[in-house]
């Protein structure tokens, strides 16, 4: 991989921890590039004047007194390319989206655009720009004058508390102990070289500090430039952030909802560390850095740590962690078997097991994962076992995968130590003949389910033939096990199996694959196959349409190839893109594979189900796992990440010979469907410490993300032996919006103690629109010729006139969504604002421009009206004008959206149901038009394709309205807090604007 280097330290490896170092580099001044609307960029020497009134910069051809921008004319600072010069194609690669700012100022809103050498400069001008506009004709005091702030107050609390001999001066050990305390994870010889600095710079070197220096240390070692940029963005007076302001960021940037001033005060009592903080419901900087680094700021939404998914589905339905050879804690062939093993596994949630059982030297079967093992572990023993660990991880049910390699009267021993240790738990009632799919996990609950072989109803003697197809028996082969009984020419082996084990089998009854049309016309509900890593890759690539159909009604276990003789993981969404529900892993083996397995199976409660996306579970749906564009039905979206920076990340485990600087950098890579497969890095942040700044944003289109899972791996650039620093992995489902914390963990999936990545995340549609937090519909603009999904041929006249009826309102369907979505983002980026910002933002935006000025245009909302115009009085800016003609094309274009979806979801859900009315005569139909090979295999690929387009579509006009009425809810509300609004009442309930359409069954 290619060094790529990041220019982010300030000049003189300056570290802007407060709103006074912002200004004080701006009054040193720097330099910027301006960019011209010629898309020419010119050096200039930019400066704050002493009395902190204007900008100017030098050198210029117009006299000095032009040359300046008045901080009171100031309406917006933006950061990154946010104007049409700096988002002009011709500059777009030429510098990173972080390193732009634009400052809009004057009554005709004009724009200086600017692009500094690296994202610390941008943020220090941005930072002092903000605040001394946000003072406006108040003269801030000096840097460093005036009365000492919250945060210092609070700190010299601390100090006073440390000085028990109230000298007024403690012991540098003691010092370094109570910052450590104030920030674990911080390394002690950090502290210690900081407070050496600050002694020999301030010429008071000794054994002890006084309170000043304490500060001082604590100040530059324990404030994040990134953090503190953050709360000046939403600080009203630059120093902490009031209960409004809070309220304003969970809302607009965290996309938390039915937020209340209560519930701040609540997270201010919880994480503001000061008396006075607490008291006034101020969060200071020290509070905010706690507040994000909380749980309430993990990346994993919080609802999915508990059962969140419908559990009444058929069992088919589901993806169930599958272990292998869970009891091996090392190797197949030179591990010991080992029964912590199993108690690893059911901790993690695993709720299928394999069993090989073999005769044992004293009578009794024993398990091995190989004969070579080391040791065996008696079956009784695993047994009571899985008996006390069951179900304390996850109530669900728990399948037993036996493998028999034993002789029948062990098999007998091995069903009576099964009924008397489990007892009630075990699920031995026959299935029920009349039904079509297996029962569900909720009905299945606190269940034992044995997989393994049947006798056939044929057989009345105690003990019989089966075939066995089952995995096992090429390893018994490679270890000289030969076995006695294989068939002459091939063929299935022959096992005896007694009649005790067999009538332990319910649900679960292993069967051998032959074909998909042998299975859809012979195999029963609760009959399930086995598959070898290398046949169920065949059919993945081969003919996966057929094995999604095939697993909508049966259960499938893949189990790894016997070549993978170090216990190695096979890839689990090669085959859960395929529908397959059980794909057993290594458990013992560490790495991308389990990581991939782990995060996964997260997301339902860690409770080892997880419901497969809706178009692997619908009888009649079309879709391909092999697919390289968006889904029919399935909306594409894009995930905007921004990586910021990482926190008290260690050396990698493996590099002993190297020192203790990391040159870290990030991958974020997307594991689902080929067409989702993706890996971006960051820039490699060179010696930066324990706590590198990467400030780099990411982008991925996302096109089926029910399947998506997010991986981040932090490696180093600069590795002796070992370059694998961290790792997290997440499904895309449980992504929170905002703000967040990435807690990381090592590569066996221990969590790593305050090791973090702080990110940013937003969510939006693939073609722009809507609200910027999950589910939102938003995204970027370009010009295109407009798509439009439409139905396919079956060759079937009477089906096909069912379906035609269907073209015009999916025209219109598409043309009602696209108009609101394109309508939003012109809106959105004429207020400067990216693609996932939400309507509030919006409208926030607007009236900060109008009340930081005094001769501003009079511009109000009419909240009277559901569909609020946007009116202005007198003449305004062109730019003011643009913003009003945007939000009038986005009110009308919303406003045809909510009228009309009614009337054509129901023409959708017409000729889809029409459609379905045929589906029960569907083999009689092709019988009767002679339909037979590759046209009856199209006639029904066509047919499938159109039932789930037509769902797809309607389900997407149901969700965009709904985003318009939430829309709609936004602008009252922020028209309201923001005082441009007029007329307006309680703000409407979106539910109360209009009722929502209803869901659309399966």
């Amino acid at each position: 991989k290619k060094k790529t280097v990041s220019f982010s330290s300030m000049p003189n490896d300056r570290k802007i921890n407060s709103t006074a170092a912002c200004i004080s580099l701006m009054l040193e001044g720097c330099e910027l590039k301006k960019v011209r609307s010629n898309s020419r960029m010119y050096s200039r020497f930019f400066v704050l004047d002493a009395d902190m009134r204007s900008v100017r910069w030098e050198p210029s051809k117009k006299d000095s007194e032009k040359a300046k921008i008045e901080i009171k004319s100031v309406k917006e600072v933006r950061v990154g390319k946010k104007t049409p010069v700096l988002r002009s194609n011709g500059l777009s690669d030429q510098f990173p989206d972080e390193c732009a700012f634009s400052i809009i100022y004057g009554d005709n809103y004009e724009s200086l655009d600017l692009v500094a050498s690296s994202a610390d400069v941008v943020s220090a001008w941005v930072m002092g720009l903000r605040y001394l506009v946000s003072y406006g004709k108040h003269s801030p005091e000096a840097p460093g004058t005036g009365h000492p702030s919250l945060r210092t107050s609070w700190i010299s609390s601390v100090f006073d508390l440390a000085d028990l001999e109230k000298s007024g001066r403690i012991p540098v050990s003691r010092a370094v102990q109570l910052i450590k305390a104030l920030n674990p994870g911080m390394k002690t010889s950090t502290i210690e070289l900081k407070f050496k600095e600050l002694q020999k710079a301030s010429e008071r070197p000794g054994t002890e500090v006084a309170c000043d220096l304490f500060v001082e240390a604590y100040c530059e070692l324990c404030t994040r430039p990134e953090i503190f940029f953050l709360l000046v963005q939403f600080s009203s007076n630059k120093e902490y952030l009031g209960v409004k302001d809070l309220l304003m960021f969970l809302e607009v940037e965290q996309g938390m909802e039915g937020v209340t001033e209560e519930k701040c005060l609540e997270i201010v009592s919880k994480y503001e560390p000061s008396k006075e903080g607490q008291e006034k419901g101020y969060l200071a900087i020290d509070g905010f850095t706690r507040y994000l680094l909380s749980a309430d700021c993990s990346i994993f939404d919080p609802q999915h740590r508990k059962v969140c998914q419908d559990m009444a589905q058929p069992l088919s339905h589901y993806y169930i962690s599958s272990a292998h050879s869970a009891c091996l804690l090392e190797d197949n062939f030179w591990g010991r078997s080992d029964i912590t093993g199993y108690i690893i596994a059911l901790g993690l949630g695993c709720r299928s097991i394999e069993l090989v059982l073999w005769d044992g030297p004293e009578g009794e079967p024993v398990v091995y994962t190989s004969p070579s093992a080391a040791s065996c572990v008696p079956f009784r023993a695993v047994v009571g076992l899985i008996d006390q660990h069951a179900f304390t991880a996850s109530a669900y049910p728990l399948i037993l995968c036996l493998v028999v390699r034993c002789s029948a009267p062990q098999q007998r021993l091995a069903a009576q130590c099964l009924r008397k240790t489990l007892g009630e738990k075990l699920y031995l009632e026959p299935p029920n003949p009349v039904a079509s799919y297996l029962p569900s996990p909720e009905e299945l609950k606190g269940r034992i389910l044995i997989k393994g072989k049947k006798l056939p109803p044929t057989c009345e003697d105690s003990e019989g033939e089966v075939s066995d197809e089952e995995e096992g028996w090429e390893l018994a082969r490679r270890l000289g096990q030969e076995d006695r009984e294989a068939p002459e020419g091939g063929g299935l082996r022959r096992v005896r199996l007694s009649r005790e084990l067999s009538e332990l089998v319910s649900l679960c009854q292993a069967v051998p694959f032959q074909d998909f049309e042998s299975s859809r016309r012979g195999q029963r509900y609760w009959e399930m196959c086995s598959f070898s890593e290398v046949e169920a890759g065949r059919f993945a690539n081969e003919c996966p349409a057929e094995l999604v159909s095939y697993n909508k009604r049966f259960l499938s276990r893949i189990y790894p190839s016997p070549m993978r003789i170090d216990a190695s993981n096979m890839n689990p969404q090669d085959f859960w893109k395929c529908g397959c529900q059980m794909v057993a892993m290594n458990y013992q083996t560490p790495g991308l594979m389990m990581d991939l397995n782990a995060g996964w199976f997260r997301q339902n409660g860690a409770c080892g189900y997880v419901l497969r996306p809706a178009i692997m579970r619908e009888e009649v749906s079309y879709f391909s796992a092999n697919a390289k564009d968006s889904l029919p039905g399935v909306p594409a979206q894009l995930l905007h990440l921004k990586v910021i920076s990482g926190q008290n990340l260690p050396k990698p485990k493996g590099s002993g010979a190297k020192g203790e600087v990391v040159e870290p950098y990030v991958c974020a890579e997307i594991h689902g469907i080929p067409a989702d497969c993706a890996e971006h890095r960051t820039k490699t942040a060179l010696q930066s410490g324990d706590n590198p700044i990467f400030d780099e944003s990411l982008e991925f289109q996302i096109n089926l993300p029910e399947l998506a899972v997010l991986r981040f791996v932090v490696l180093d650039d600069d590795y002796i032996g070992d370059e694998f620093i961290a790792q997290y992995t997440i499904p895309f489902e449980c992504l929170q919006p905002g703000y967040l914390h990435v807690p990381l963990q090592s590569l066996a999936g221990e969590p790593l103690p305050h090791a973090t990545l702080f990110v940013h995340v937003a969510i939006t549609d693939r073609r722009g629109g809507g609200k910027g937090h999950r589910r939102g519909l938003a995204g970027r603009r370009g010009r295109r010729v407009r798509e439009y999904t439409s139905t396919k041929a079956t060759g079937i006249k009477a089906i096909d006139e069912v379906f035609r009826t269907a073209t015009q309102p999916l025209r219109e369907a598409t043309d009602l969504r696209e108009n609101v979505q394109n309508a939003l983002v012109s809106f959105k980026e004429l207020c400067g604002l990216t693609p996932a910002a939400n309507m509030k933002q919006c409208i926030l935006t607007v009236s900060t421009w109008l009340l930081h000025s005094d001769s501003a245009p009079s511009v109000t909302l009419n909240l009277a009206e559901q569909y609020p115009p946007m009116e202005a009085q007198g003449p305004i800016p062109d730019l003011l004008r643009k913003v009003l003609t945007a939000y009038e094309t986005m009110i009308q274009t919303s406003r045809t959206l909510i009228e009309s979806a009614d009337a054509v979801y129901g023409k959708l859900i017409q000729a889809q149901q029409a459609g379905m009315d045929f589906h029960k005569e569907l083999h009689r139909i092709e019988t009767k038009e002679g339909l037979r090979g590759r046209k009856l295999q199209k006639a029904l690929e066509s047919f499938a394709w159109n039932i789930t387009v037509l769902k797809g579509q309607a389900d997407l006009l149901k969700h965009a309205k709904a985003e318009a009425l939430d829309n709609l809810w936004q602008i009252h509300n922020a028209g309201q807090s923001c005082g441009i609004g007029r007329n307006g009442s309680a703000s409407p309930e979106p539910s109360r604007l209009q009722a929502p359409l209803e869901p659309i069954p399966e």
